[in-house]
């Protein structure tokens, strides 16, 4: 019966789990009356259990290539404290699989960073069976609600970012403050009003076509332009087209009319 718990029955309690160790919530207040022993036996329970928590990054087996997800090693920071206060700092966690955005070959590639804060959440059950193969399995202990068993989700602290993509009322903006690159055998931009290129130099490696499609129109060019091949203007070669009405010597033709 509860009434006959001694201190060392409430140290010997069950835990829920296998690895969240933690020092015990006893003091001799607890044991005072009926009703300090059932709240220590009910938040000694609770204690081990574990939901979500803070924790910081201090390893990632990815760095942002294209890789399948991987893992993170994770420092918990939040400490442990006992009945009388004492606090005790978590050992890190290991090979704990982080979130990705990612609906089957569709993904986000966003690999979390060394130093980043986030948010872990830990599963009930264990669920280091799934990770190594995939695949609908049973539990590989009875461990539940363990730090093992723990899910990085996303960051939650953390200062501006230099590169991103920003969603607003204003638009979307994709910067990078040093390249951005996008590969696919097509790509087609679709404007209704204007699409507009700012750039000191703009380089087309391939061949160029203009005036047709929906938006089918003239080309204008503000300043001069070099060609270092031949110019055909309405079937006419600029480079090799000839005048008639004139007589071979060494006059030189008019200008074009």
């Amino acid at each position: 019966m509860v009434l006959g718990l001694q201190q060392q029955d409430y140290l010997r309690l069950p835990m829920s789990q296998t690895t969240n160790s933690y020092p015990s919530n006893y003091t001799p207040q607890s044991a005072a009356t009926e009703i300090g022993r059932l709240q220590l036996i009910i938040q000694s329970a609770l204690a081990g259990l574990r939901t979500a928590m803070p924790v910081q990054v201090i390893a990632v087996s990815n760095s942002g290539g294209l890789a399948p997800i991987g893992t993170v090693t994770v420092q918990p920071m939040i400490s442990a404290m006992d009945g009388s206060k004492n606090l005790w700092k978590h050992a890190p966690v290991y090979n704990v699989p982080y979130m990705r955005i990612q609906g089957g070959a569709n993904g986000i590639i966003l690999d979390p960073v060394v130093g980043d804060i986030g948010i872990a959440t830990v599963c009930d059950r264990d669920i280091s069976a799934v990770k190594n193969t995939s695949k609908v399995s049973a539990p590989a202990s009875l461990r539940k609600n363990d730090l093992s068993d723990m899910v990085y989700l996303m960051t939650i602290i953390g200062q501006a970012p230099t590169q991103y993509i920003q969603f607003n009322s204003a638009g979307l903006t994709i910067h990078s403050p040093t390249k951005v690159i996008i590969n696919s055998p097509s790509v087609e931009i679709d404007a209704s009003s204007s699409c507009t290129i700012n750039s000191p130099s703009i380089v087309l490696n391939g061949a160029v076509s203009q005036g047709a499609g929906s938006y089918a129109g003239n080309a204008t060019f503000g300043g001069s332009m070099t060609v270092t091949g031949d110019a055909t203007a309405n079937g006419t070669s600029v480079h090799t087209h000839k005048h008639g009405g004139v007589q071979t010597g060494s006059g030189q033709t008019g200008t074009p009319v």
